[in-house]
C-alpha cells in the first residue's frame, strides 16, 4: 500500500517535510513552540480510557441475608 507522502517503500526516497516555516524572522523558540503545540494536539486524540468500577463490592455477588432465629450467628459461618 502506498501513501502520498512516501509512494515507495524506499527509505532514501525524497519525503515532503511535515512542517514548513514560511516566516523568515521565526526564531528557534517560535519554531519550538509551534512544534510543541502540534505534538500536544497529536497526543490529545488519545483520550485516557475510563476504568470501570471494581466488581468486588457489587450487591449481585453477595448472598442474600435471611432474617430469623440464628441468622446473626449463621452470617459468620462458612456455607
Amino acid at each position: 500500500m502506498t501513501t502520498p507522502e512516501n509512494p515507495t517503500n524506499d527509505p532514501k526516497a525524497e519525503q515532503r517535510p511535515l512542517l514548513k516555516v514560511i516566516d523568515q524572522h521565526a526564531t528557534p523558540e517560535d519554531i519550538a513552540a509551534i512544534v510543541a503545540v502540534f505534538a500536544a494536539l497529536g497526543s490529545a486524540s488519545e483520550a485516557p480510557k475510563k476504568k470501570g468500577r471494581s466488581l468486588w463490592a457489587t450487591p449481585q455477588l453477595r448472598t442474600p441475608l435471611h432474617p430469623g432465629p440464628g441468622a446473626w450467628r449463621a452470617s459468620g459461618l462458612p456455607r
